[in-house]
């Protein structure tokens, strides 16, 4: 072979490198976890200066800490890959990873719960402030916005509208524990890291009726302004997510202010058409108790122990219905 052959497939060869690395690179981002696949995640969170918990699945970690949540079953959460349900360092993380996986991420305080701003440590009067709460440390809510009192002189208070955790670096270590395929354990996952609430749900396909736009095919019609569409009634099969309604359900804070929010997510995650919340009432021999005892009555006790186990005080429920 000549010199000049040889120099040729030399360039050739060195030609075709670059596509063979870019074609590999593209293997390994595509190979592995990706977007929209749903993840078990064992984690635990801890701000990086003082080791302060933030987050945590693990049953061992929550004891070691004193933490005793009676409502929380700790066990590995299954969050969607893509869709920031956790942040998005971690996520980055874990594209292209496999089941198994262990890592740590550093979440900076900008991603995590933001910068302290020393401008949202504000004086205000104190009369902005209920009496009861009236003390360093005190968690207020004024003028819409949620914060710490710091300190009370006189008149005027000073208070850190800040998240607690503003400021911190968080370190986030976690280990990827397995993925789900079945749907219904997927919305039970869903469902669970929204509300933390374990509920009874099923899935059914149904025939209904819905009114749809006749598409006038006469281009004369179309051109008519005046004309006024036209609709027919068809037969289509829709999906459905039934979810039992409950009481820990209906009076979750979380539910009640992103309902609409959530049930989105859910038809969109899921593949679905709709979400459908029941609510079962049977016949109780008992007949209707409380109704002439007004909330003293058991109605009012049903009602105090449905707030009770939704962990949800009833002061502030009513301040915020007012």
């Amino acid at each position: 072979m000549s010199n000049e052959s040889e120099a040729e497939d030399e360039q050739t060869q060195a030609d075709d490198e670059p596509e063979i690395e870019e074609e590999a690179a593209e293997d390994e981002q595509t190979s592995g976890l990706q977007d929209d696949d749903f993840v078990r995640l064992e984690y635990t969170a801890r701000t990086i200066e003082d080791g302060q918990l933030v987050d945590t699945t693990s049953q061992e970690v929550a004891e070691e800490e004193g933490i005793d949540d009676d409502e929380r079953e700790f066990g590995p959460r299954t969050i969607v890959l893509g869709q920031g349900h956790i942040f998005a360092s971690v996520e980055d993380d874990i594209r292209g990873e496999e089941v198994g996986t262990e890592g740590t991420v550093t979440v900076p305080a900008g991603e995590a719960f933001g910068e302290f701003e020393e401008d949202q440590v504000r004086t205000i009067s104190k009369d902005k402030i209920p009496e009861d709460d009236r003390y360093p440390g005190a968690q207020v809510t004024v003028d819409g916005d949620d914060g710490f009192v710091e300190t009370i002189v006189g008149g005027r208070a000073r208070v850190d509208f800040n998240h607690p955790l503003a400021g911190d670096d968080i370190e986030y270590d976690y280990e990827i524990a397995d993925t789900v395929d079945d749907r219904m354990e997927m919305a039970e996952g869903l469902v669970d890291m929204y509300l933390g609430l374990d509920l009874e749900m099923w899935f059914e396909t149904e025939t209904v009726e819905e009114e749809q736009l006749v598409e006038d095919e006469d281009e004369e019609a179309e051109d008519d302004e005046e004309s006024e569409p036209e609709y027919e009634t068809v037969e289509v099969e829709k999906e459905s997510l039934y979810i039992e309604a409950t009481p820990q359900l209906t009076m979750n804070q979380q539910w009640m202010m992103q309902k609409q929010q959530i049930g989105q997510e859910l038809i969109d995650l899921l593949g679905i058409d709709r979400i459908i919340v029941q609510e079962t009432i049977e016949d109780s021999p008992m007949g209707m108790p409380g109704m002439m005892g007004g909330m003293g009555g058991a109605g009012g006790a049903d009602l105090e122990e449905a707030l009770e186990d939704a962990d949800i005080d009833a002061d502030d429920l009513a301040e915020e219905l007012e």
